[in-house]
């Protein structure tokens, strides 16, 4: 999936480089030093088990399991996602349900589903009613409780979250300087700044922007980078289960990489002010090319 942030100048020098696949991306650890074998397998594992518990791609994945438990049940997520579901409570709440992780099911409808189909069935479309968060899902801690199959997708948030888990991992292991690198969501620490250019969504190759990044994460979302069809892509508002059409591409710089991606996906079906309890700064390109900034934004705009 093309990136929708690169990074440009500043980066450790006569690092090392650390690429790997995980959760159906391309992914880069830019590190002073040569991450050692075990660190690299550590990773590897973390990105497997996330990939087992939340892929709705997956016939082996817990999600999975939910979307196919034709009574519902008891699932239990690992303790170390309880900041994960924590949020989404937090985005679900804020949004008004705009950003809901029981859109998966409407997602596989209209064609992203795990054959990748790619073509929309508008008969159950049309028929369906639609699952809520709050209203379908009971959380217990780590537990959530349902009474029918429901389908989660963490496309909003779980790729930052991951993003976050790694560098946890590094931080853990007494690494001081590195970028983690999720496809263009970004989580920086070090002593020297990292610039960043924003990819232009319809032009690769151009940014509309740069922005330093130092000790924080940037994330992006684009509705061009994940589309098949006229009016067809990743980004649903939970209120209507509908692809949005008046935002094209949204940044935002956060603490940590999971808010940065989960607030991302918000700016396409809520204003920025409802998120006030937020602390990040962002960008956003509406589809007629007019672009919207926050105040505290420090990067450079080229308009």
């Amino acid at each position: 999936m093309p990136q929708m942030t690169v990074a440009t100048s500043d980066a450790p020098e006569n690092g090392a480089v650390f690429q790997f696949t995980a959760i159906g991306t391309g992914w880069q650890i830019d590190t002073e030093h040569p991450l050692p074998g075990r660190l690299r397998a550590e990773i590897t594992a973390l990105t497997e088990d996330f990939d087992r518990v939340w892929s709705r791609f997956r016939t082996d994945s817990l999600v999975t399991e939910i979307a196919h438990a034709p009574g519902g049940g008891r699932f239990t997520f690992p303790s170390r996602d309880t900041l994960l579901l924590n949020l989404y409570d937090r985005l679900v709440s804020e949004t008004g349900g705009a950003v809901d992780p029981l859109v998966g099911r409407d997602l596989e409808l209209l064609g992203y589903d795990a054959d990748y189909t790619l073509t929309p069935d508008h008969a159950s479309l049309a028929n369906r009613v639609p699952d809520s968060w709050f209203r379908d899902v009971r959380r217990e801690a780590t537990t959530i409780i349902t009474d029918h199959p429901v389908v989660i997708d963490i496309g909003a948030a779980g790729k930052g979250y991951l993003v976050d888990l790694i560098a946890d991992t590094l931080r853990d292991a007494d690494v001081d300087r590195f970028i983690v690198d999720g496809s263009g969501d970004l989580r920086h620490r070090g002593l020297d700044p990292v610039v960043v250019g924003l990819e232009h969504p319809t032009r690769p190759g151009r940014v509309i922007g740069t922005v330093p990044l130092q000790d924080r994460a940037l994330c992006a979302s684009a509705t061009t980078r994940r589309a098949w069809g006229e009016g067809l892509h990743h980004v649903l508002d939970g209120r209507t289960r509908q692809p949005v059409s008046n935002v094209i591409a949204a940044w935002t710089i956060a603490a940590d990489a999971a808010t940065a991606d989960g607030l991302a996906t918000a700016l396409f079906v809520t204003e920025p002010e409802r998120l006030g309890s937020f602390t990040f700064s962002w960008v956003r390109m509406l589809t007629d090319g007019r672009v919207q900034w926050s105040n505290d934004f420090d990067g450079e705009l080229f308009l």
